[in-house]
């Protein structure tokens, strides 16, 4: 079904840029391009962005699922090694450390205008991305291949049916949205 969409390079572009508005217009719409909100999460006193992204986990994995069940899509896990996950790691949390914002929120405040993250976040951006494609020969040789884990899913590792670990999932998410809500978080 998705075939013929998957080979047009044109509809491709301009489906990304739909999703790519929806998803900044969805941020915002949830308060997460704002700073004050993004560091009350690290202070742990707002949990806004925590619902935000548990509701995308939970929207997103049972979406998946379905498609996937009817045919329409296929799962393409990649491996990943425990020193790319580190190096990423550390270099997203940089960021986020000295800016208050990821790169998704970068992308939403500039949309609506925040200067911080046009000139702190979109050219942190760039030059962070031109001083990993300088370093990543060295990084790939040394750091980036060390602990390399399966590209299995959580069913796939545990030989179950995808729903026996989504079902779980998706109460313990609810439970959590209740709990923090009956915090006031």
């Amino acid at each position: 079904m998705f075939e013929e969409l998957h080979a047009n390079r044109t509809v491709q572009l301009g489906l990304g840029l739909v999703m790519g508005i929806a998803f900044g217009f969805f941020l915002q719409t949830g308060g997460v391009t704002d700073y004050n909100i993004i560091i009350a999460q690290l202070l742990l006193t707002d949990f806004t962005v925590v619902k935000v992204m548990l509701s995308a986990v939970l929207v997103g994995m049972i979406g998946v699922y379905l498609m996937k069940g009817r045919g329409m899509v296929r799962l393409h896990t990649k491996t990943g090694s425990v020193g790319s996950t580190v190096v990423g790691g550390l270099i997203f949390g940089a960021g986020f450390a000295i800016l208050g914002y990821c790169p998704g929120t970068v992308a939403g405040a500039v949309g609506q205008g925040a200067l911080d993250a046009l000139f702190g976040g979109a050219v942190g951006i760039l030059l962070g991305t031109g001083i990993y494609a300088a370093i990543y020969p060295a990084l790939q040789k040394r750091v980036l291949g060390l602990g390399t884990f399966s590209s299995d899913t959580i069913p796939a590792m545990l030989h179950v049916n995808p729903w026996a670990v989504l079902l779980p999932l998706a109460v313990l998410i609810l439970a959590l949205f209740w709990v923090l809500e009956s915090l006031g978080l």
